[in-house]
């Protein structure tokens, strides 16, 4: 195998309106597995597709050895579409059926080439993936986001890529799917580049590469690797900038003192000169001589103040800016015990059949709890989530909510008016503030300044979702129960730990939607319910 598996060489690229991506940008990535981590808005996925061929850099080449395999965050692929042909086995397979039934017409000889074992190369891939009954002729409108996902991975693996680019491929993967995705991943021979905010998938590259500020670097090691020396290079860049703040306050003392010492020496010379009597000439010349003595010792010290001023100005440069919500949400705050929900026996409907069992399922709520809500794609988790909102009415059962307002985020992010800017969103969840009040805050949802006047249209998914955080966790009343569906879905990781930060200072109780083990874990999950086959059942947290 070649020492590389993808060439980057002096690469730009611009969007049709002239907005700056990529200039002059240089790299190389190994053989092996490497993750591409970066904040959104960085450029990663536009990366992939530069790779992949689907955009064209505005100068630079790219260059990729062996065949490339391309999976996209979004699939573009029509409803009606069966299994075998996204898979890209239709054509094969219907050439196999006719030899089969004794037409040895040279044309179908010429479709099966080598692929005389592709069905069962087929079946095993779609085993491995947890799509093992899946039948060949299966609509795509059929299946979940999850399995059009893992399928989508099955056409590139039956490729066999000696390059793959994969971009989020564990959005919308439940736990199990996610699993079957690492070991998939793991056993691939084959050079690989992804983007993902996965942590556990991101432990088991061989390396990062890191893109920001326009530049790639690449960190051995996995992604808790990463992180370390992160850490260990901003905390020699912070010791770097304290040191060089010391040395510019010793330059400028230093420089002071010079300053001060030339006025006395000047002054004792006048004084001097004044009591010995000499003539004017003699003792202006050797004033001036004092004078340009003392000039040059400020120059000196002076040069020494810009030097350090330098130092220090490249030493923050250096510091890594660290973006975390710093949030105090006493307003949330729910007594240990109060009932915010109670359900039993709830029941409800969706395209015309019944998501649970027969006798429903019944589910209780109670202050400040954090629930993890799990369960496999399509069990009927999202319903749940709208029943307990209030979005979807029940079919069947009874429902007491508590007191306080139930705020719910949907996976959609869909509570903000696109139209209008974060600031007159703020306004319209909580209009009773003042503004000063309400920029202050929005301050601590890191959007200041300018940023808190973007319209909504424009904003990333990470800053979509503060933007919607801000508004629904500082709205009045203050929620008393959070529900996220899915709520780290196409987060950048700083974005997944500023959620994991403002849901840290939420006081109230919340049930959240996820698969991320890493990401439950660090918002200190207490209690665990799983959703399957139509029934809701505790498990150990």
């Amino acid at each position: 195998m070649s020492d590389v598996a993808v060439v980057c060489s002096h690469l730009s690229f611009s969007w049709p309106d002239d907005t700056p991506v990529f200039h002059d940008l240089s790299f190389s990535v190994p053989p092996g597995r490497t993750g591409l981590v970066a904040p959104n808005g960085s450029g990663k996925s536009t990366l992939l597709r530069l790779i992949a061929g689907e955009l064209k850099p505005s100068a630079g080449s790219l260059t990729v050895s062996g065949t490339l395999g391309y999976l996209p965050q979004t699939l573009p692929l029509a409803a009606d579409l069966t299994v075998a042909r996204v898979l890209g086995v239709d054509a094969v397979i219907r050439a196999l059926d006719a030899v089969e039934s004794g037409d040895v017409a040279e044309e179908h000889f010429a479709v099966i080439g080598d692929d005389w074992d592709v069905e069962e190369r087929t079946r095993a891939q779609l085993d491995r993936l947890g799509l093992g009954g899946l039948a060949l002729d299966r609509r795509l409108g059929t299946l979940s986001g999850g399995q059009v996902v893992s399928l989508g991975l099955a056409a590139q693996l039956l490729r066999r890529p000696s390059v793959l680019l994969l971009d989020e491929p564990t959005n919308n993967l439940d736990l199990a799917a996610r699993h079957r995705l690492y070991d998939v991943l793991t056993e691939f021979r084959g050079s690989l580049l992804l983007v993902s905010h996965d942590r556990a998938l991101l432990d088991r590259m061989d390396r990062i590469a890191e893109l920001d500020g326009g530049e790639l670097r690449l960190y051995g090691g996995d992604f808790t690797a990463y992180q370390e020396a992160v850490r260990a290079e901003r905390e020699v860049a912070e010791r770097n900038v304290r040191s060089a703040e010391q040395r510019l306050k010793r330059e400028k003392r230093e420089l002071q003192q010079a300053r001060e010492r030339a006025e006395r020496r000047a002054g004792n010379a006048a004084r001097n000169l004044k009591s010995a009597g000499l003539p004017k000439i003699f003792a202006g010349t050797m004033k001036r001589g004092a004078q340009e003595s003392a000039g040059r010792s400020g120059q000196v010290h002076a040069a020494r103040v810009d030097e350090a001023r330098a130092r220090l100005d490249e030493a923050g440069r250096a510091v890594r800016e660290e973006q975390r919500l710093s949030l105090e949400l006493p307003d949330t705050q729910v007594p240990a015990g109060r009932t915010l929900f109670h359900g039993a026996g709830l029941r409800a409907e969706l395209g015309g059949a019944e998501v649970f069992g027969p006798d429903g399922v019944d589910l209780i709520v109670r202050g400040p709890e954090r629930i993890a809500l799990t369960g496999p794609n399509g069990a009927g988790k999202t319903t749940l989530m709208r029943l307990v909102s209030g979005d979807l009415p029940p079919l069947g059962g009874e429902l007491r909510r508590g007191e306080g307002r139930v705020a719910y985020l949907s996976q959609r992010l869909d509570l903000l008016d696109d139209g209008l800017s974060v600031a007159e969103n703020f306004a319209r969840f909580a209009p009773e503030r003042p503004e000063a009040e309400r920029m202050n805050l929005l301050a601590r949802f890191l959007f200041r300044g300018a940023g808190a006047h973007l319209p909504v249209r424009v904003l990333s998914g990470g800053e979509r979702l503060r933007a919607t955080l801000a508004c629904v966790l500082c709205a009045e009343p203050a929620p008393r129960l959070l529900l996220l569906d899915e709520p780290t879905n196409n987060l950048d990781l700083v974005g997944v730990g500023q959620l994991e930060s403002a849901l840290n200072a939420y006081r109230g109780a919340f049930v959240v939607v996820s698969h991320d083990e890493r990401f439950l874990a660090g918002i200190g999950v207490g209690r665990r319910l799983l959703l399957a086959d139509g029934r809701l059942t505790e498990v150990a947290a």
